[in-house]
């Protein structure tokens, strides 16, 4: 059996007003450069409301600056509901590019909170 990396950075996202994970809502990856956010990736929550190809395994991470962008928006009108955030961006610093760094989100369409996972 061939042991797969799981992506250095990865987000679970958890709609919390009705108690599922979030599916196929946009996630954007980026990392600052000088003045500038550079994309690293786009991707979409699978059914568990993760992104577990956010960052590519074997993707050789630097310390920096990040930022993941949720298109909550876009998902809320899928559902046939308004939303109040158009997208949340969660930024943080990346310190140790060895550790494995977890976002989640939890959202509604009128608030949303994170933490640094594990």
């Amino acid at each position: 059996m061939e042991f797969v990396k799981k992506s250095p950075i990865t987000c679970h996202v958890l709609v919390t007003s009705h108690g599922v994970p979030a599916k196929n809502m946009s996630v954007k990856a980026e990392k600052l450069e000088s003045y500038d956010f550079v994309t690293l990736s786009v991707s979409a929550t699978d059914d568990d409301g993760r992104c577990p190809t956010l960052i590519l395994p074997g993707h050789k991470l630097e310390r920096g600056i990040y930022r993941l962008t949720f298109e909550t928006k876009t998902y809320f009108e899928s559902l046939g509901q308004q939303c109040f955030y158009p997208h949340v961006q969660i930024t943080f610093e990346l310190t140790n590019p060895e550790q494995h760094y977890h976002i989640p989100l939890l959202i509604s369409p009128y608030g949303y909170t994170t933490y640094r996972g594990s």
